[in-house]
């Protein structure tokens, strides 16, 4: 059964440009099921209906998938059918008729900032080209709220010490401008001077190297940050997102507009954001339950 898949992939790749997370997450979702989907012997892609989809649901969820990355998988599926669609290869979208299940609304796990003061102030980094590059990639997160993949994939010409902004690319190829202080500013600079120092032969272009003078992968951000932050907390989510996460909620708490955070962050709607704004809400709760004298919380 021909299920166009490499027309799926290039569609995304090239029309959606979808970033290369998103399409290494949908390969795999995918041929998830494509193998679930085989076993019913179809004959063509259009045989495909409804009732599949759900089997294949009520399967993962047996299997103990969690609600989030079932989601997930269907907004593959729903891209991937609405490409057959538009593309005439289908007449009727199976996933018209498919109900995600709910999921129950999760916080965004954050640092609390005196953890995040008590790193980036009163932590020894060390003056080493692995320290003062560790330190700009944290404060570069923390102060701006870019993403893993957009830092990673971040030039020196990026940064515009002129005019105290960054231009980033986001998903879908899409560039917004973060502005950044003169603390930052200085950082940056300290460790350019020590990039050029260190590796003077690097590709002029890349902004974070590794030990040997290469572009930091992805990955090496993650490593680099979870170790970073296991020295001010002990939780166990230590990755970029959650300085993500502690830049968004702490603008938040301190009265910045939801809409200007949206552009911060690069959201494409506003209800990307607003969980943000929960957050801020659930520690006004819990201020209130533990200090005034009618919260109830004797009773």
């Amino acid at each position: 059964m021909s299920l166009h898949t490499e027309l799926f992939f290039q569609y995304i790749t090239s029309e959606k440009r979808l970033s290369k997370n998103t399409i290494t997450g949908y390969q795999i979702d995918m041929n998830q099921f494509v193998t679930f989907i085989n076993k019913y012997s179809l004959t063509s892609v259009a045989e495909v209906r409804h009732t599949h989809i759900r089997a294949w649901v009520v399967d993962m969820m047996q299997n103990d998938v969690t609600a989030r990355s079932v989601n997930r998988k269907l907004s593959c599926l729903k891209t991937y059918f609405n490409f057959l669609q538009k593309r005439q290869f289908i007449t009727v979208n199976p996933m018209a008729k498919v109900v995600a299940p709910k999921i129950s609304k999760r916080l965004p796990t954050t640092v609390p900032e005196r953890n995040l003061e008590l790193l980036f102030d009163q932590m020894e980094w060390g003056s080493d080209f692995i320290g003062v590059r560790d330190r700009a990639i944290l404060e570069l997160l923390y102060s701006t709220g870019m993403r893993r993949s957009e830092l990673a994939n971040m030039k020196i010409s990026d940064i515009d010490f002129g005019s105290y902004r960054i231009k980033v690319l986001g998903k879908g190829n899409k560039e917004r401008l973060i502005p950044f202080g003169k603390n930052l500013g200085e950082i940056l600079r300290g460790y350019l001077e020590m990039r050029t120092q260190t590796f003077p032969l690097a590709n002029k272009h890349d902004l974070f190297l590794t030990k040997k003078g290469e572009l930091l992968s992805d990955a090496g951000v993650y490593q680099v940050v979870k170790k970073q932050l296991g020295f001010v907390t002990s939780q166990e989510k230590r990755s970029p997102h959650v300085l993500r996460h502690s830049f968004a909620t702490h603008l938040s708490e301190n009265g910045a507009d939801l809409n200007a955070i949206k552009e911060l962050l690069g959201h494409a709607n506003l209800s990307a954001t607003q969980i943000y704004t929960h957050n801020s809400v659930e520690k006004l709760k819990k201020v209130y339950e533990q200090a005034h004298p009618k919260s109830g919380k004797d009773t």
